[in-house]
């Protein structure tokens, strides 16, 4: 059985765009670009849709340079809504600005796309949504990203799983040329995993076996975790610390909570962590299994599992910071507030939101992405 199981439609290999569009342009000797690509920062990059005119949108693209000021600043949420600094002093040698298709174009797979396609911004159903819209009748259009709300104001692109930003080269040399890239799978361990900011650490997870993805090879790095998942994610992860062997029964006889029955397949895990205070029930008696994990309760448990372990190898309990601790933006007056400054001193295992900004956003859904890279920071700190 796979760690993590949900009765819930699938994201998408590949979306069915990029699938034909993959198939309908196989580029002959006529449109070959000796440009290469370089991986960046994902967290130095933005992609912006910025007003003009009457309600309309255009892709504006930034890069932080550099550190001596910030090239914009991000506020709110559905949509996020951004303040472009740089229009405030010289912004030469510290941010990058790509506005049009000179600057930015899409790459799929290798293949830039540029000469095809043009990045545009599409107001849908309450929400602005960047596409790649062909140059050309018969070609699909390919989504990119939205802002995931409306607003006549500049507002962040959420890239869609799988796309991310790279620079392009030439021989050597890397140009100041956005692309906006995606690959379909070939050299990666999950199709929807390409340009995630956890991918090496989801990939070092999967690798470790105390999560794995599903059937059509997608691992949906964006999907909630749930609280029986959680369990056992944890449960398979503590197999891997040497020295540390849990028994943890193959099934119970008993319903752990009124809400799991026995023959439920977490049963048995969910008893296991009960048992051993890794996690709790409700006051009412339930335990929701199917309930998503918020961040702040995901740190919750990997730090009782983390003091499971130490009891174990009948070490200190005490998790001993290994960097200094950061300070976040939404930590004050939060029920976890401390928990999530102890957690971030512990290998990191308590981070930003996508690694980027100060926010931690704890009441917000676990994600699998962050739940696996979280995870595996709480491991390589038990392995020192």
């Amino acid at each position: 059985m796979h760690v993590f199981r949900r009765n819930r439609s699938s994201l998408p290999l590949v979306s069915a765009s990029v699938l034909t569009l993959t198939a309908a342009l196989s580029m002959n000797a006529a449109f070959a670009i000796p440009f290469g690509q370089k991986e960046v920062d994902q967290t130095k990059f933005i992609a912006i849709a910025k007003p003009f005119g009457q309600g309309f949108h255009q892709l504006l693209v930034l890069e932080q340079i550099s550190d001596k000021q910030a090239c914009w600043s991000e506020s709110g949420s559905a949509p996020t809504i951004v303040d472009p600094l740089l229009l405030n002093f010289n912004f030469t040698g510290i941010c990058g600005r790509s506005t049009d298709a000179n600057g930015y174009s899409i790459r799929i797979d290798g293949q830039d796309y540029g000469g095809r396609y043009t990045l545009r911004m599409r107001s849908r159903d309450n929400d602005i949504v960047l596409v790649g819209s062909p140059d050309r009748s018969g070609d699909p259009e390919i989504v990119i990203g939205r802002a995931n709300g409306y607003t006549t104001g500049f507002a962040k692109i959420q890239l869609d799983p799988g796309w991310r930003f790279t620079k392009r080269t030439f021989g050597e040399r890397t140009l100041g040329h956005v692309y906006l890239t995606k690959e379909t799978g070939a050299a990666l361990p999950f199709a929807d995993v390409a340009g995630d900011v956890y991918l090496k650490e989801i990939q070092e997870a999967v690798g470790l076996k105390f999560i794995a993805g599903f059937e059509n090879n997608t691992f949906r790095p964006l999907t909630p975790l749930t609280r029986e998942q959680l369990v056992s994610m944890v449960l398979e992860a503590i197999k891997t610390v040497p020295g540390v062997n849990p028994a943890v029964p193959a099934t119970v006889t008993s319903n752990p909570y009124p809400d799991v029955q026995a023959r439920r397949w977490s049963a048995a895990k969910i008893s296991f962590a009960r048992d051993n205070k890794i996690v709790s029930g409700y006051q009412d008696g339930t335990f929701l299994p199917d309930k998503p994990v918020t961040r702040a309760e995901l740190l919750a448990v990997l730090r009782r599992t983390s003091e499971y372990v130490k009891t174990l190898k009948k070490q200190p309990t005490t998790l001993a910071p290994t960097q200094a601790v950061f300070n976040f933006s939404d930590a004050q007056g939060h029920w976890a507030a401390d928990l999530m400054s102890q957690m971030s001193a512990y290998c990191g295992v308590a981070s930003p939101v996508n690694e980027a900004g100060t926010a931690f956003t704890p009441n917000a859904p676990a994600l699998r992405n962050y739940a696996a890279a979280a995870t595996l920071r709480t491991l390589n700190c038990l392995k020192k």
